[in-house]
Parts: structure tokens; C-alpha cells; sequence
């Protein structure tokens, strides 16, 4: 790999909202450039700045096969993949590079090598395989219920599966949408967990704008609650790929509890299950890292 300098002026930067076309109603992604110099602590203490659940930093591929590397932080850690940030970064990349071709691209992250399309629809990325699945021991899912709270709701446990693509989830299905909502968790219980839980929206389902409402829940994060998860939705999505849960195209509705409804796209193709939703740059501008500017003398 190619030396590159730190960049005198500081580092190009954005923040990208993702899954919903209304701006600031969507999941922010702070994006980082030409982040090949910075350390591993000014990357994590740079995200837990922002105040954002994730940024993510753009680093010079190391895998000839892939267009750009990325690392992606949360308050609390590195993860190997993340969805939101994802395609925020793929979003940013695409408009900083000038690329306009709607084909595949290639990014390179923890989880290895994953691939984002531009379509006419937007962007998608192909969910990469799950690295823990199958059902949960009886005794956490039972520290998972008490912590979710789920009887002070009154709502029943459908169905609960590991669907861990390198950001750590499990994932509960529930038997009713506001019961969903209502849901008000106890965080010391679920302390080092990340969950998802979701629920139909009508009973049977049908077909409609929305086919599951999806919580996201980190306890120990800066930001408890998620308001979109592509991680956990693609995870979500091959569980049900291999139970016939849901159709082949379907809709998940996120972010309802925080007053940020957003939207995202479930597409199951011949090469694999595609999550995407709506993007757009609602910043754009420098950042510097004290360590990583340049000294002028």
C-alpha cells in the first residue's frame, strides 16, 4: 500500500443520513476521509465526539478486489460490519470520487469483503453471512424478556434466533406492534447485549408500505435505542430466508419510538438478500485530528 501523508488542512468529512428521505429523520453517519493515519483512539474518542451511534473512516484498500476500506466505530467499540454506516460511507465515497455508474462496488471491512449496488432504487448492500445463528439458551432469553420487560406489556414471544453478522445481535419477534412501541427496557439487565426486536404490522400480514415495525436496542451505548439497523435487518432478513417468515421483498419500519421514521428495504435476488434505503449528505466539511495534522513550521 501506497504511503499517504497526513493531510495538512485536516480530513474531508461528512454526515450522511440514512433510510429516510426527510432530512435529520433518518440514522447520521459521521464519514471520515483519508483515514489511514489516524490511531485507533482518535478514531474511537472522534465517534463518542459526534454524539452519532456510529462513524465510520475511509481507508485505502488493502484487498485488491475492493474499492475502499472502512472501519466502523461505535461509542463503545470497533465492529466488524454495520449497516447504516454501510452505505452512508459508500454514499459519501461515491459522491467525493465522482463515481455516477450504477454497477456494484466493493468495500472492504471486518466482516471481510462486502458488495453495495447503485441501482435507479438507491443503494443496497448484499448481507454478508451470518457468523452466529441457531436459538438462544433458555436462561438468556429469559434475562433478555425480564430486561425488554415484554409481560409489563403484555406481549408474547413468537420466536428468537442469534443473527450475528459481526455486530452482535439477537434478534425477538413479538406478537403485536404496539406492544412494540410500549416496550420501555430495563438497560442494566441487557448490559453488554444488542437486541432486536419486531413485530408484524397487521395480523395476518399482508401486503402494505410496512410489513415489520424493528427496534434496536444497545445497552451501554451512548445511544441506547437505534433509530435504523441494517445490520440487524439483514441479519433478520436470512432468518427468515431460511423459515418462510416473510416474502421475498418486504419492508422494515424502525425509528417509530424516536419520532424517526425510517424505512428499510428487504430485496431477496438470485445472488443473495440486498438491504438498501434512501441516503443523503446533510454536512460536508473538514475535521482535524490534533496527532494527524501536519506541524508547519
Amino acid at each position: 500500500m501506497t504511503d499517504i501523508p497526513p493531510h495538512p488542512l485536516g480530513h474531508s468529512y461528512a454526515v450522511v443520513d440514512v433510510f429516510n428521505d426527510t432530512a435529520f429523520k433518518g440514522n447520521a453517519v459521521a464519514v471520515v476521509f483519508d483515514a489511514d493515519h489516524l490511531s485507533d483512539a482518535e478514531m474511537l474518542s472522534f465517534t463518542r465526539w459526534t454524539n452519532l451511534s456510529e462513524a465510520v473512516f475511509v481507508l485505502t484498500a488493502t484487498d485488491p478486489l475492493a474499492d475502499y476500506r472502512l472501519r466502523i466505530f461505535s461509542s463503545l467499540h470497533e465492529l466488524d460490519f454495520a449497516g447504516h454506516p454501510t452505505l452512508g460511507a459508500c454514499h459519501a465515497w461515491l459522491e467525493k470520487t465522482g463515481h455516477q455508474a450504477l454497477r456494484d462496488y466493493v468495500q472492504q471491512c471486518g466482516v471481510g469483503l462486502v458488495t453495495l449496488r447503485r441501482s435507479v432504487e438507491g443503494l443496497a448492500f448484499r448481507a454478508p453471512p451470518l457468523i452466529r445463528s441457531g436459538l438462544i439458551d433458555a436462561s438468556l432469553l429469559e434475562r433478555v424478556s425480564s430486561g425488554l420487560r415484554l409481560q409489563a406489556v403484555g406481549a408474547r414471544l413468537v420466536s428468537a434466533q442469534w443473527v450475528d453478522n459481526g455486530a452482535g445481535w439477537l434478534a425477538l419477534m413479538i406478537d403485536d406492534r404496539d406492544k412494540l412501541l410500549a416496550l420501555k427496557p430495563d438497560f442494566a439487565q441487557l448490559d453488554g447485549l444488542a437486541i432486536g426486536v419486531l413485530a408484524p404490522w397487521r395480523s395476518p400480514p399482508c401486503d402494505g408500505e410496512v410489513d415489520f415495525e424493528l427496534r434496536a436496542f444497545i445497552a451501554g451505548d451512548s445511544l441506547p435505542e437505534d433509530p435504523a439497523t441494517g445490520s440487524l435487518a439483514a441479519g433478520i432478513a436470512q432468518w427468515f430466508a431460511q423459515t418462510g417468515q416473510a416474502p421475498s421483498s418486504y419492508t422494515f419500519s424502525q425509528g417509530t419510538a424516536l419520532d424517526r421514521p425510517c424505512r428499510i428495504r428487504v430485496s431477496t435476488m438470485a445472488d443473495g438478500i440486498w438491504i438498501g434505503g434512501a441516503t443523503k449528505t446533510l454536512i460536508r466539511g473538514q475535521v482535524q485530528f490534533p496527532g494527524s495534522v501536519a506541524t508547519r513550521g
